[in-house]
């Protein structure tokens, strides 16, 4: 009697589903470098970061512009998350309520505004942020703790309980949450998307 050989049908594992970030920006140097230390840190983690950058004529609009056709070209799988991050700067309400339409269309589409702009968020990571009210003073707050600011800065620096302390001190300026964005100067809420990473 013959022996032949028995096959095994060996389940194919399969590879566990790494959730996707993709982030558009208005600048083309900060806000890609910033979100770059999470990837950094979490190299093996459960989640990617897209950042899709700004141009030097960014603009609420082409922010949107540009996340609406990377959505188009590269489909989000349900578990994505598709982030708009702008300033507040000189733009209207009704540049920002654009944003924030697009971000109710979807329970995975999200806005993230800083109030006056990007840099209010990063200082932040060094202070509470009290008093600021324009983007000259934001500026001239984080040059106190960052001088070579705006000069080729090194993300890499910033720790995660810098980190952490950012998005308790922005969370406590959130009293009670914005349903949309922070109207007044101090306030950010990209912290929302921060606390995703953590």
């Amino acid at each position: 009697m013959s022996k032949t050989r028995r096959s095994f049908d060996r389940p194919m594992g399969e590879r566990r589903y790494k959730k996707l970030f993709v982030i558009a920006v208005e600048g083309k140097v900060a806000e890609p470098r910033y979100f770059d230390i999470f990837k950094e840190w979490h190299p093996q983690h459960l989640f990617h970061i897209e950042c899709i950058k700004g141009t030097s004529a960014s603009s609420p609009r082409g922010v949107l512009d540009r996340i609406q056709k990377h959505i188009k070209d590269e489909a989000l799988k349900p578990g994505d998350e598709a982030w708009v991050v702008v300033d507040k700067d000189n733009w209207t309400d009704s540049h920002l309520n654009e944003l924030h339409l697009w971000s109710r269309k979807r329970v995975n589409y999200h806005l993230a505004l800083s109030n006056p702009k990007f840099e209010y968020w990063l200082l932040l990571h060094f202070e509470e942020g009290a008093g600021v009210a324009t983007s000259q003073e934001c500026d001239r707050r984080l040059k106190k703790h960052i001088p070579d600011y705006g000069t080729g800065y090194d993300f890499g620096k910033i720790t995660m309980e810098q980190v952490d302390d950012a998005v308790l001190r922005a969370k406590n300026r959130d009293t009670p949450p914005c349903a949309d964005w922070p109207r007044s100067p101090g306030g950010t809420t990209v912290y929302r998307l921060v606390e995703k990473f953590r």
